[in-house]
């Protein structure tokens, strides 16, 4: 099914390039011609499709699914709807606000900020079709279980005391969302928008992503990522997860990176250590969310994802090394 953007890169880089198989340059051009071709068509058709049954998912009626519920089905439900509902970091605020007012408990607030961005099905299937099934599998699997279990702490830890004092006070109305356009006319134009409006925020995110991955692709060589990342190196993971927090990117964007570090043998915990912190434990993100939580807050929301993901890491290099 994706050998025809396996052929275009082919063309690129040997007829049209010019250059010789099994080079350096040669492997990097590829890569990088195979990915962006892939990953941008994939963008593209999943997130019209999804776009036309995600048309009439408003965030109001995601509030409206979590209020009221258990808290133990609230936690599985938030990271459920996190993982379908990819909000862009723009609108955490008036989401964490409106959730609040609506009655959901802090953890599942919580619960939801965690899932959303490391989960959606657009990075899913696009991990999935570059790095395989299984990979993408483990990734959604331990993302989904951070997210419930930092939910569930939040509620046990009483982190209520560390949102900021006014968001108590804010009225629901303020932050209500217009209703979405259901006939299909608007659920095309809505998803189109979503294609304009998600393509046009990754893009660059996902060029980046690529030429990264080429470079360690065609350039770097196996022997250096055998001596400092090994699964057996205690260090590898906590670098991993502290040289994610600076690298702001998307599920998407990121993909390209583990792609081309799996292909160098580094261990899979390692890899989703650093994709999960590239993606969740962004600066951007924390000054946003800065404006509903205390600083405390924050600092035990930054606290619990880098010790999950270093969990998560050392996991899965013991089981699969």
């Amino acid at each position: 099914m994706f050998e025809v953007f396996t052929l275009l890169a082919d063309w690129a880089a040997y007829d049209l390039a010019g250059l010789a198989p099994a080079t350096r340059t040669a492997d990097a051009l590829h890569f990088f011609v195979e990915d962006v071709t892939k990953i941008f068509t994939l963008l593209v058709v999943i997130i019209f499709v999804m776009g036309l049954f995600r048309s009439v998912l408003a965030p109001e009626k995601v509030r409206g699914y979590l209020e009221g519920k258990p808290r133990g089905v609230a936690y599985v439900l938030a990271v459920l709807l996190g993982a379908v509902t990819p909000f862009c970091s723009c609108s955490s605020v008036p989401l964490f606000i409106g959730f609040l007012e609506a009655g959901i408990p802090l953890g599942a607030t919580m619960a939801f900020l965690i899932a959303s961005p490391m989960i959606n099905e657009v990075a899913v299937v696009i991990l999935g079709s570059v790095v395989g099934w299984k990979i993408a599998a483990l990734y959604v699997g331990t993302g989904l279980a951070v997210g419930i279990l930092g939910g569930w702490l939040a509620d046990r830890f009483r982190m209520e005391r560390h949102v900021e004092d006014y968001v108590w006070k804010i009225r629901m109305g303020q932050v209500a969302m217009p209703a979405p356009d259901t006939t299909l006319r608007g659920r095309i134009a809505y998803a189109a928008g979503e294609v304009r409006e998600i393509v046009g925020r990754v893009w660059l995110y996902v060029l980046i992503g690529v030429g990264i991955g080429a470079f360690l692709h065609g350039f770097v060589p196996q022997d250096f990522f055998a001596r400092f990342a090994a699964a057996d190196n205690w260090y590898a993971v906590p670098v991993a997860v502290l040289a994610g927090i600076p690298l702001y990117s998307n599920a998407t964007g990121v993909i390209p990176v583990a792609e081309a570090l799996l292909a160098k043998a580094v261990p899979i915990g390692t890899v989703l250590a650093l994709m999960m912190s590239v993606v969740a434990i962004s600066v951007p993100e924390f000054v946003i969310l800065r404006k509903v939580l205390k600083v405390r807050g924050l600092a035990w929301f930054g606290g619990f994802l880098a010790l999950a993901f270093m969990a998560v890491g050392y996991l899965f290099n013991g089981l699969m090394p």
